[in-house]
């Protein structure tokens, strides 16, 4: 079962989020909460899957749009590269917040367990949920997937040329639209340097952690995921790395099927998720 909603964040920006729930449904469950990445969005490839397979699984699982992703009106589209480009990673966080104080509010009709908590995120969103899982309590749990380790990708000579000319631009290889990224999300990693250090968030982490990494993967080295392992508490955190598969875990968008590695990342979400 599935429920499209709207939820308003901060600044009253809207986002998409789709509820997934058990078909039988007769007790409160836990709450997962799915952040994509960069460039991502809640309805890319196998995400819509493998949250319908945590709710069949006894959890209500919620994925959302980031209110600047560029996703609006059209789900699978790009059509508003203006928001795009304005887009930071503290909007991100903050938007995080924004939809946990939402399903907080709305626990009753959504018939939510908040006690129970769980925070997945994919690439940026990992990094996302890792600051959202260190800053805010009602987190009672957190997974990531090829969580980049460091928000701040950019060499000195692209962030030079980025503040000459006020923007840089990045292409959508799935698209190939040219999509702009203003000066603004530079301000805002240097602005916030403190609070976007994904490492430093990691090492106050004392809730169950599952990294989750593609032995792999050509976007965010298996070396990030084990150097926010190598920070992490190991009583309560654990590596898990999948041979031969890469980024997205042999997944495509639009989604064509699953994949043996996708289904090793499941396997272990729910596992997780359970104990």
């Amino acid at each position: 079962m599935k429920k499209s909603i709207v939820i308003k964040n901060s600044h009253s920006d809207d986002m998409s989020c789709d509820v997934y729930y058990p078909m039988m449904q007769s007790r409160k469950l836990p709450f997962v909460l799915f952040l994509h990445g960069f460039k991502g969005f809640k309805d890319w490839g196998g995400f819509p899957y493998m949250l319908e397979k945590i709710s069949e699984n006894g959890f209500v699982a919620a994925g959302f749009n980031f209110s600047y992703n560029g996703i609006e009106n059209e789900p699978m589209n790009f059509t508003r590269p203006d928001k795009f480009a304005e887009n930071t990673n503290t909007r991100e966080i903050e938007d995080t917040i924004s939809v946990l104080d939402f399903f907080e509010m709305n626990q009753e009709e959504f018939n939510i367990d908040f006690s129970s908590v769980t925070l997945i995120g994919h690439s940026r969103g990992g990094g996302d949920a890792i600051i959202v899982a260190a800053e805010d309590k009602r987190v009672t749990k957190l997974i990531t997937l090829a969580a980049v380790s460091d928000f701040n990708r950019f060499s000195d000579e692209i962030k030079k040329q980025w503040r000459e000319n006020g923007f840089i631009e990045i292409q959508n290889s799935r698209t190939k639209q040219n999509m702009r990224l203003n000066v603004t999300l530079l301000d805002d990693m240097e602005k916030n340097a403190g609070r976007l250090n994904i490492l430093n968030a990691a090492a106050k982490l004392n809730i169950p952690f599952l990294i989750i990494q593609g032995a792999e993967d050509m976007a965010v080295s298996k070396s990030e995921a084990e150097l926010i392992y190598s920070v992490a508490d190991k009583s309560k955190s654990e590596l898990f790395i999948i041979e031969h598969t890469g980024h997205t875990f042999g997944v495509q968008h639009p989604f064509a099927g699953t994949t043996p590695a996708f289904e090793t990342v499941l396997q272990r979400i729910i596992k997780k998720l359970s104990e």
